[in-house]
């Protein structure tokens, strides 16, 4: 069994494979190294040894300065390296030269897409429900709950569990739990968003929400939408609208927004959003799926939970992902600023226009000095589990995180919630906090989202799918009811094209509704928008 990796032939450590002890001896090609101190599954041992100050290179860039001096065969950990990430200058522009994997088998390939009266391709068909305040949340809650069950898309897997304990007989629980014949088939859904925003805060902050929800409106998966107001708020309705304007001056979908402080009754209002809204949802319903060329996907990836596989399995198998459908004439989305440190040379070389180059790394300099600003530093991203699990360093984890975004030029640089209108591989401002990312992602117009985890989450959208890759099998068995999809062969030796092409048809299945991903199953539709604070 191979004990460690070398993933790039410049590289300053090996990654461990399995447990090390000392006194082992590991090698890699003709290499030998014996292994002075205990290293654990994932994290790195010094292939040779370093100074102070050294700097330490993974995936053939810099990931970290040296603290102390590192024996070769010794573990590097926190106590001897620090985050350290290269300067970078906009230099000579050359051109970026890009091999495209061969997708010549997928020539014709389609999947089901519900296409929209402006051509605008979804992957499902929601109506959605959200407020502009959160003082509205708990009506927005009880629309769900009037409409979910008699329209057959509730789950009640732990209401039938409810019962059981209860000591309730079979027939009262079948009464519960009973399966309702959908009278809407081709709606794929009710779904509904709550959030924290709308009021409070800075007026900015109401701008932002009303941004995000607006694209949320305009997405190519949202059927219509209902709108609770309270009356007061900040994100005021006028707001909202002139958001969802600007988002789309030709928007045409159904758009029923109720204010409760205009109505002398809750009662009265939420019999009348019912109505209203039942209504809608008989003409949402004559949409059905319809093959499309592949070139109608856009995907986004994301990673969290990651740990010391990541870099080498699930993110390059992703990216591979992402290449494939930049190569059929789709989008891709690569998010995550923070996690983009210390690899901005190479996603500058590779930006299609000198403005965009200029704007990543605007972007990137504006981002961490509003960090430094409040005492903290793209240094403090990596959790307490990514350091646990191997991430030790921003750059380290950065270096890994990056290999999502495949190898393809980048089309444009997008700030957080702009959408995304052309096809290729394009670069998206948001922090790398799991849900405000995705939110963000979602919100640039990705209809299939990818996100690769080491430890493991249940995250998941309201509107998109998200998929569920884990770098390495283990966790993947261990919660099977998350994970979409296991990248822990590619560490087995198993060739990365071939893990990858899985993934690529599980995308496909899953964007013409032939495969429901787990955070779906879990009714896990997460939401944060980001306010523009400082959130690593």
């Amino acid at each position: 069994m191979q004990k460690v990796i070398c993933i790039h032939p410049d590289d300053s450590m090996l990654v461990a494979l399995t447990d090390l002890n000392p006194g082992e001896v590991v090698t890699w090609n003709d290499e030998n190294i014996l292994v002075a101190t205990p290293i654990k599954t994932k994290h790195k041992l010094a292939r040779h040894a370093f100074a102070v100050g050294d700097l330490l290179t993974m995936y053939g860039v810099t990931v970290g300065k040296a603290t102390q001096p590192i024996r070769k065969g010794e573990a590097v950990t926190t106590e001897n390296l620090a985050h350290h990430a290269a300067e970078v200058e906009i230099g000579e522009s050359k051109p970026y030269t890009w091999t495209p994997p061969d997708v010549a088998d997928l020539a014709g390939a389609t999947f089901d897409g519900v296409v929209r009266a402006d051509g605008r391709v979804g992957t499902a068909n929601y109506w959605l429900i959200f407020p502009l305040v959160f003082c509205e949340n708990r009506n927005v809650e009880h629309l769900r709950n009037a409409l979910e069950r008699p329209l057959g898309y509730a789950q009640d897997d732990l209401a039938s569990l409810t019962f059981q304990l209860l000591g309730e007989d079979m027939e009262a629980q079948n009464v519960a739990t009973k399966p309702v014949i959908r009278p809407f088939p081709n709606l794929d859904g009710v779904r509904v968003i709550t959030h924290n925003g709308g009021c409070g805060g800075t007026r900015a902050d109401a701008r932002s929400l009303c941004r995000v929800l607006s694209a949320y409106a305009d997405h190519p998966n949202v059927a219509g939408i209902t709108v609770f107001s309270l009356g007061c708020q900040n994100a005021q309705i006028a707001m909202f609208k002139e958001a969802l304007a600007k988002q789309n001056p030709n928007f045409d979908k159904p758009v029923l927004i109720y204010e409760q402080q205009q109505w002398d009754s809750e009662e009265k209002m939420m019999k009348a959003v019912l109505q209203d809204t039942l209504s809608h949802l008989k003409e949402a319903n004559k949409v059905t799926r319809r093959p499309v060329p592949l070139s109608h996907l856009k995907i986004g990836v994301k990673c969290g939970g990651s740990d010391g596989f990541s870099g080498i399995s699930a993110n390059p198998a992703m990216g591979y992902v992402s290449d494939m459908v930049v190569a059929v004439g789709g989008s891709s989305i690569l998010a995550e600023f923070p996690e983009l440190c210390g690899v901005e040379a190479n996603l500058i070389e590779r930006c299609v226009e000198d403005e965009d180059k200029r704007r990543f790394l605007g972007m990137m300099r504006d981002f961490e000095q509003r960090a430094l600003a409040v005492g903290t530093h793209f240094a403090d991203n990596p959790s307490p589990g990514n350091i646990r699990d191997g991430l030790i360093t921003d750059a380290m984890k950065s270096a890994g995180a990056a290999k999502k975004g495949g190898t393809s030029p980048i089309v444009s640089v997008l700030d957080y919630a702009e959408q995304t209108d052309k096809p290729g591989l394009s670069l998206l401002c948001t922090p790398g906090g799991d849900v405000e990312s995705v939110t963000g992602i979602v919100a640039s117009g990705a209809n299939v989202v990818l996100f690769s985890t080491g430890l493991g989450t249940p995250t998941g959208n309201p509107i998109v799918p998200v998929l569920k890759i884990s770098s390495n099998t283990r966790v993947a068995n261990k919660l099977s009811d998350m994970i979409d999809y296991d990248c822990g062969p590619v560490i087995e030796g198993k060739p990365l094209p071939d893990v990858a092409r899985g993934l690529f048809d599980m995308v496909v299945a899953t964007a013409g509704g032939k495969y429901t991903c787990k955070a779906d199953r879990l009714q896990q539709y997460d939401f944060i928008f980001w306010k523009r604070d400082i959130s690593l």
